[in-house]
């Protein structure tokens, strides 16, 4: 691993793989990583949580374990299944052999050979370069009975299976668990965890993201867009743009060779910033213009 003895160096490391922090989330990161508690980042989404997790796990050199979380997760879909259909084939395969006893025959099929890993069962387990990152991805999705089932997880870095019993990790994974915030995360689990609000980069910082992101940009055109993103942010929005828009919006300008915004381009890629028609009709036309003029006003020296 890597040697971090400082915040400076949390916010080098994650430099280098053009995830440009501030200083309040380098200190968080570093504690998380010197203490070996989990990470838990409330925030918009498109504010960065997620990308956090995966610069990490590549500037430490380590494997990144991703549980998806959704609304009727449960502990089989994140532990580990059976492999039912192996199983069935063994068990005729026995039958028609004259097979193993009843006894001797059930422990082979409830062994590790035919235990189907998920990404809590596999952060237990030991990884080439040391203990891997653990993505537990908007946690909020999920409902309260699978926040209770985490808690063992959290507390002591262990799974129980019925069958096997109770696999702890030899070395603690880096544990990261997001959410958007669409429901409040029960303080239980909040408590074992370190926490952080991700919010909306400054103007400066988020051009400075976009030009590590999207280094093909000028500096005029990038602080343009930032620009127009942060004052279209102050707008009254069913989903407001985050960073990854304003990223992808930079994209979809520099593949279409736009060296300067106006009306006509905006109105023709809206759809990289805002997701929902209403947000669209809403800027379409005056209103998109206003908040250019708005944005170039504040772009220029007072």
């Amino acid at each position: 691993m890597t040697a971090l003895t400082s915040i400076d160096d949390v916010q080098t490391l994650l430099g280098k793989e053009d995830y440009i922090c501030g200083r309040a989330l380098a200190t968080v990161v570093f504690l998380a990583l010197k203490l070996g508690k989990p990470l838990f980042l409330e925030g918009e989404p498109g504010t960065g949580k997620t990308e956090i997790a995966k610069a990490i796990a590549t500037a430490l050199g380590r494997k990144l374990i991703r549980l998806q979380c959704y609304e009727g997760l449960d502990a089989a879909s994140a532990v580990c299944e059976w492999n039912f259909a192996g199983q069935m084939i063994a068990i005729r395969t026995a039958e028609a052999s004259g097979g193993a006893e009843r006894g001797d025959l059930q422990s082979e099929l409830f062994s590790e050979e035919y235990l189907i890993e998920r990404p809590l069962l596999q952060a237990m387990r030991p990884q080439e370069g040391g203990a891997p990152v653990l993505l537990i991805d908007e946690l909020d999705r999920t409902d309260e009975p699978f926040e209770a089932f985490l808690l063992e997880a959290l507390s002591d870095f262990q799974v129980t299976i019925p069958e096997l019993g109770t696999i702890k990790a030899p070395e603690p994974p880096i544990v990261i668990l997001t959410s958007n915030r669409t429901r409040e995360v029960h303080d239980a689990l909040k408590r074992r965890c370190l926490y952080h609000w991700v919010d909306y980069p400054t103007f400066d910082r988020e051009v400075e993201i976009l030009q590590a992101r999207a280094p093909e940009a000028t500096e005029a055109l990038s602080r343009e867009v930032v620009a127009f993103v942060q004052q279209l942010r102050t707008e009254d929005l069913f989903k407001k743009p985050g960073v990854a828009e304003t990223i992808d919006w930079a994209k979809c300008l520099l593949a279409l060779d736009v060296i300067s915004l106006s009306p006509d381009v905006i109105a023709d890629t809206l759809g990289a910033i805002l997701k929902y028609q209403d947000d669209i009709q809403r800027i379409e036309g005056g209103e998109a213009k206003k908040i250019l003029e708005d944005s170039r006003a504040a772009l220029e020296p007072a």
